[in-house]
């Protein structure tokens, strides 16, 4: 059996990818047609795409606006596709959700709000609350983004600085049914951090938020605490009766994608190992971890035999304090290839699923033994640029990143680590 451990890797990644694009996971869940109309709203990196599968098999009429990041739009004839900034917000994102809600308000029982989120949909769905302006959520949005917060944290921030999410985009559409369909993005699939959750009940506080900025050190303008301190930040809870009409549905999955890769693996003769789906953590110190296991496997077939392909999704963090490029998949594959120092016979690929590491032009990169080596032959050093957050320099040089251009999805991140006897 000869393998090609690029090629493999690259087509594993592809299969993750191509289980959760639209055209393929949104259509069995379209809803039933209601009596009254039909109003098509949503926003994330899948955004154009989705309304694309949508119009391509909805019967009948049907209008709305979905919001999306710059470069990931799609062609659409009824439904209105805008991009925005991502992760950064910016005017467009704001004008967007203002429009989306204006849109929602007034509608009856017999009407249908059809909303399409996936990742991404928190800073593309930008409309402030009362007191805290765009720039205000620039500022903290940037200083979170820096900071190593979690997804699940930034979130909780974002929601309670926003006039839309948080469930109350739904709350505006009552009295209408409202139907998510949902590109989780997110470590453990939770419905109320995909998007900040525009349509879902939340469990968490403005006091909460208040924590997690202190947690970091991220210094809130006066207006946005007083914000956060008083009753108009809180979102809508569980239970609250504007969210009863309300149904959200998972369509795509990390999970989905790494058994697909899983499958694509098997067919080559390779044992698939799925670690997780929803690792988090500083993406260097996963990596040292993903090492450490590649190692035990190479070297004592635990706890799987070679030929063995480590899987894993989630979505790590940065702690930036270098001046370098690179997105997190670039940084823990530059950590890993510095934890492996040249091991013989292991090769890895990381790349974000929705075509782009960060904010670079890359969806990831890829590794083998000899990366090191070739770094150090034409004079970079894989210490000093993951010192300085330079995964995207480091692979850059040695012609081994990972470009696909937006995939139109977003399942957060896929990491495979090869594994040969």
């Amino acid at each position: 059996m000869t393998i090609d451990p690029r090629q493999l890797l690259l087509d594993m990644f592809e299969a993750a990818v191509g289980a959760a694009l639209p055209e393929k996971c949104l259509p069995p869940h379209l809803p039933p047609r209601p009596p009254g109309r039909v109003i098509v709203v949503g926003a994330g990196k899948a955004g154009g795409a989705m309304a694309k599968a949508v119009e391509d098999h909805w019967q009948g009429p049907l209008e709305g606006l979905v919001v999306t990041r710059y470069g990931h739009g799609a062609p659409s004839q009824r439904i209105e596709v805008v991009e925005a900034s991502h992760p950064v917000p910016d005017a467009a994102g704001q004008e967007a959700a203002k429009r989306i809600l204006a849109m929602v308000n007034g509608l009856s029982p017999n009407d249908l709000v059809l909303c399409l989120i996936s990742g991404g949909g928190s800073a593309l769905l930008a409309l402030p609350a009362d007191g805290v302006t765009l720039a205000d959520k620039q500022g903290i949005n940037k200083a979170l983004l820096k900071s190593g917060a979690t997804i699940a944290e930034m979130n909780c921030v974002r929601r309670h600085l926003s006039a839309i999410k948080g469930g109350r985009l739904a709350a505006a559409a009552a009295p209408a049914r409202v139907v998510t369909l949902m590109i989780s993005d997110v470590p453990g699939d939770d419905p109320c951090v995909i998007a900040s959750g525009p349509t879902v009940a939340d469990p968490t506080t403005s006091a909460d938020a208040l924590a997690i900025l202190q947690k970091y050190a991220i210094a809130a303008p006066a207006n946005v605490q007083a914000h956060l301190g008083s009753a108009g930040a809180e979102t809508l809870k569980p239970g609250d009766p504007r969210l009863a009409g309300v149904a959200n549905v998972m369509i795509a999955t990390p999970q989905m994608s790494l058994e697909a890769a899983a499958e694509v693996a098997r067919e080559a003769g390779v044992a698939p190992l799925i670690l997780a789906n929803a690792i988090e953590g500083e993406a260097r110190d996963v990596a040292l971890v993903h090492a450490a296991i590649a190692r035990q496997v190479h070297g004592f077939g635990q706890p799987s035999a070679p030929p063995c392909v480590l899987l894993s999704g989630g979505e790590t963090t940065i702690t930036v304090r270098g001046t370098g490029r690179g997105g997190r998949n670039a940084e823990f594959l530059l950590a890993l290839a510095v934890a492996l120092d040249g091991y013989p016979g292991i090769y890895a690929l990381a790349a974000d699923t929705d075509g782009i590491d960060g904010t670079e032009d890359n969806a990831g990169a890829f590794i083998g033994p000899d990366s090191l080596a070739r770094a150090a032959e034409a004079g970079v050093s894989a210490k000093a640029r993951l010192a300085n957050n330079d995964g995207y320099g480091f692979f850059s040089a040695i012609g081994d990143l990972v470009i696909t251009g937006p995939t139109l999805t977003n399942v957060n991140d896929f990491r495979a680590i090869l594994v040969l006897g």
